[in-house]
C-alpha cells in the first residue's frame, strides 16, 4: 500500500472518531432540558428596542422555540428569553451558542445576583474586535453567575446571512472539552493542508505546470474559508481587525469557488477543446475573484443571494466540466471528478445552513471541512500523476530530437560534439586517455536479401543493443551511418585490454539472433583508434579534430572490406610527420 493511501485512511479514520467525538447527543435528562427548544423568541424588525422593553414585554409577544429554526433579520435582531435550570453552586457555567463562528453581535443580559431588578451585559460577535468579547473564544461564549433557576435574554444580530441559534449549557470541563476537541480537528486540517500547499508549490517549482499554480491558489482560499467558517482565524489570526472578521468567509468562499474552477480549467486543458467555453469559464473565475469587493460595498440580502448561488452554481460548473472534458477524452477530467466528490457531498451542508433551511449544528460546521481534509490530497496525487506522464512525454519527445529513432542510440551530432569536448579535455590535462572504436555491421546487405529489409533493419537495433551491453556508464555508442557505429571509451582501459574489447565486439555479433532469422548472425568488424597523452596532432595539418579522427577511421573500415579474414584492425596513435591512415594494422 502506498504512503498517500496509508494518509488518505488516517484522515478518514481520524474524521470519522472526531465526528462521533462531536456528535450532537441528547441532552441529560438529569440536568435539564435543550436551552434552545425551551426558550422563547421575539424579533425586534427596528432593532433598536432596549432591555428594559425586552423584560416588561407581555407573554403573548414571545414565541415557544419548539424547533431549531433559522431567521432572516435583516436590519432587525432576534431576542430570546432562555430559562436556565438551577445548577452546581461548585462548578462555573457557561452558555455557548455552538457552530456560530460568524455572528454579527450576541449580547447576553443576565439579572445581578445582589440587584435582581439590574441586569448584568456580555458582548461578543464578530464586528466586534476580540479583546472586547467577554469571554475570547472561537464562537460567543458567555459566563452564567449564579445558581439558582433564572431566566437571561439574548440578543442576536446577523445580516446579511441568515442566524440559526443552538445554545448549550456547559459547565468549565465540557466547555474545555469542546474547546479541545476542535482545535485538535481544525489543528489537524491546517497542518495537513500546510503540508500539501508547500507539496504543491515544489511540484509547481518542478513541473512548470499552470495547474500546480491553481491548485496551491485553490488550498489557500480552502483554508482562508476554513479559518473564517470556524472561528478559529478570529480567534487566532484577525481577531482585533473586526471588519475582515465580518467579511471573511463570504471573501474566501468566492475566491474558493473561483479558484476551484480555475483549477479544473488548466487540469482538464479546456482551451484544447473549445476556445469559447474556455473564454468564458476564465470570465467566470474573474468575476468570482472580483465579487467580494462588490459584496464588501452592497453587504445585503441580495449580495448574500448572489454568492450562494454562485458558489452552487461553480459546483455544478465543476461536475459539468470534469464530465465533459473526460467524454472528450481527457483522462484525468474524469479522475478529477472523482477527487472532488468529497467536497461535492458535503457542501450541502454549510450551503444549506447559511440559507436557513439547516440549523446550525456540528455536521453543518464540520462536513465541509472533513469533506476538503479527503479532496486535497487527493487532488494532489492526482495532479501528480498527471505531470508526471506529461513530463515522461515530454522528456520522449525531447529524447527524440536527439536518439536515432531506429536504434535509440544517439544521433551524430550529439556523439561528434562528445567527441570534441573528449578532445579539448585531452589537450588542456595531460593524462587524460580515451578511446574510439568504428563497427561495420558487413553482412546487413545479405540479411536484407535473404530475411527481408524489416529483419536487416531489426539487425540494426540488435547490434546497436550488444554494443551498448559492452560499453561502461560514460560511454557513448552512436550510429554514423547505414549500418556503420561509433563507440567513444572515455576511460579506456590498458591498450591490450582495450585491443580485447574490439574482439569481443566481434564475438558479440557472431551470438545467434532468433530474432532476425534462424541462425542469423551479426558479421561485425571493428577499427580502433587509442590516441596518446598531450597533444594530439597530425604533422603539417595540425591539430587533429573529430571530423579528421572518425574520416581516418572510417577509410580503415572502408580498406579492411577487401580482405573479409581481417575483422580487427588497430591504428597506430598519430604521430608526426605520419598519417594513420596510410598505417598497416
Amino acid at each position: 500500500m502506498s504512503l498517500l493511501a496509508r494518509w488518505l485512511i488516517c484522515l478518514a479514520s481520524l474524521a470519522w472518531c472526531l465526528s462521533f467525538a462531536h456528535a450532537d447527543t441528547p441532552p441529560d435528562p438529569a440536568r435539564s432540558a435543550d436551552p434552545t427548544l425551551s426558550s422563547r423568541y421575539w424579533i425586534d424588525t427596528t432593532g433598536r428596542a432596549a432591555i428594559d422593553t425586552v423584560r416588561d414585554l407581555p407573554g403573548g409577544a414571545w414565541t415557544p422555540m419548539e424547533r431549531l429554526r433559522s431567521f432572516e433579520l435583516g436590519a432587525g435582531a432576534l431576542w430570546l428569553e432562555v430559562p436556565l435550570p438551577a445548577r452546581d453552586a461548585n462548578q462555573r457555567w457557561y452558555l455557548m451558542l455552538s457552530a456560530a463562528a460568524f455572528i454579527n453581535r450576541a449580547t447576553l443580559y443576565q439579572p445581578r445576583v445582589d440587584q435582581p431588578d439590574q441586569v448584568s451585559r456580555q458582548d461578543a460577535g464578530d464586528q466586534l474586535p476580540l479583546s472586547q468579547w467577554a469571554l475570547p473564544d472561537q464562537t460567543p461564549v458567555f459566563a452564567v453567575t449564579g445558581s439558582d433557576a433564572q431566566r437571561v435574554w439574548l440578543r442576536l444580530e446577523n445580516a446579511p446571512a441568515p442566524t440559526s441559534p443552538r445554545l448549550a449549557l456547559l459547565d468549565e470541563r465540557e466547555l474545555q472539552s469542546k474547546r479541545y476537541q476542535t482545535f485538535l480537528l481544525v489543528g489537524a486540517y491546517l497542518g495537513a493542508c500546510l503540508l500539501v500547499l508547500f507539496l504543491g508549490v515544489v511540484h509547481l517549482r518542478l513541473y512548470r505546470d499552470r495547474a500546480f499554480l491553481a491548485y496551491c491558489a485553490y488550498v489557500a482560499a480552502m483554508l482562508g474559508f476554513q479559518l473564517g467558517f470556524t472561528g478559529i482565524g478570529g480567534l487566532f489570526v484577525w481577531g482585533e481587525w473586526p471588519r475582515w472578521n465580518d467579511l471573511a468567509t463570504a471573501v474566501f468562499m468566492s475566491w474558493l469557488a473561483a479558484a476551484g474552477i480555475w483549477f479544473v480549467r488548466e487540469t482538464c486543458a479546456l482551451s484544447r477543446y473549445s476556445r469559447w467555453l474556455d473564454i468564458s469559464v476564465l470570465a467566470w473565475c474573474m468575476f468570482g475573484a472580483v465579487f467580494p469587493a462588490l459584496y464588501a460595498a452592497m453587504m445585503d440580502a441580495t449580495a448574500f443571494r448572489l454568492l450562494s448561488l454562485y458558489g452552487l452554481l461553480s459546483v455544478f460548473l465543476s461536475i459539468g466540466l470534469c464530465l465533459w472534458a473526460w467524454r472528450q477524452g481527457e483522462r484525468y477530467a474524469g479522475w478529477l471528478f472523482l477527487g472532488f466528490l468529497p467536497v461535492h457531498l458535503a457542501y450541502p451542508f454549510p450551503a444549506l445552513r447559511s440559507a436557513g433551511v439547516l440549523p446550525d449544528s456540528w455536521i453543518t460546521q464540520y462536513a465541509l471541512l472533513i469533506g476538503s481534509m479527503i479532496e486535497i490530497p487527493l487532488l494532489l496525487y492526482i495532479l501528480h500523476r498527471r505531470a508526471k506522464d506529461f513530463s515522461e512525454h515530454h522528456a520522449r519527445m525531447r529524447a527524440m530530437e536527439s536518439t536515432d529513432p531506429l536504434t535509440g542510440l544517439i544521433i551524430q551530432p550529439v556523439f561528434m560534439f562528445r567527441l570534441r569536448d573528449t578532445l579539448r579535455r585531452a589537450r588542456r590535462h595531460p593524462g587524460t586517455r580515451f578511446g574510439l572504436l568504428a563497427v561495420d555491421l558487413a553482412n546487413h546487405g545479405e540479411l536484407a536479401e535473404q530475411h527481408g529489409r524489416e529483419a536487416a533493419d531489426r539487425a540494426l537495433v540488435i547490434a546497436g543493443a550488444r554494443l551498448s551491453s559492452l560499453a561502461g556508464d560514460l560511454d557513448t555508442v552512436c550510429r554514423i551511418g547505414r549500418a556503420r557505429f561509433a563507440m567513444l571509451i572515455e576511460a579506456p582501459p590498458p591498450v591490450e585490454q582495450f585491443r580485447t574489447l574490439a574482439q569481443q565486439v566481434v564475438a558479440r555479433g557472431l551470438e545467434i539472433a532468433p530474432a532476425i532469422g534462424p541462425q542469423a548472425v551479426l558479421k561485425l568488424r571493428v577499427t580502433t583508434a587509442l590516441p596518446p597523452d598531450g597533444v594530439i596532432d597530425v604533422g603539417e595539418e595540425g591539430p587533429i579534430d573529430e571530423q579528421r579522427l572518425m574520416s581516418r577511421l572510417e577509410r580503415a573500415l572502408e580498406r579492411g572490406a577487401a580482405d573479409p579474414r581481417r575483422v580487427v584492425q588497430h591504428l597506430p596513435s598519430p604521430t608526426h610527420g605520419s598519417d594513420p591512415a596510410h598505417s598497416r594494422p
